[in-house]
């Protein structure tokens, strides 16, 4: 896999991960740690594609 398709499904997970952590907020049975552990998947993504742009 190139480093421009790996940026490109990196960029894909971490827009998906915000919407779901947008949902989940929403929604009023969700979980303050079910959100707290996408919001920390959202940042390694964030920061692996940092990573990879730097």
């Amino acid at each position: 896999m190139s480093v421009s398709a790996h940026l490109e499904e990196l960029k894909r997970k971490h827009d998906a991960l915000s919407d779901q952590v947008e949902t989940e907020q929403r929604s009023p049975g969700s979980s303050d740690l079910d959100i707290a552990e996408m919001k920390k998947q959202k940042l390694k993504l964030k920061e692996e594609i940092t990573r990879l742009t730097a």
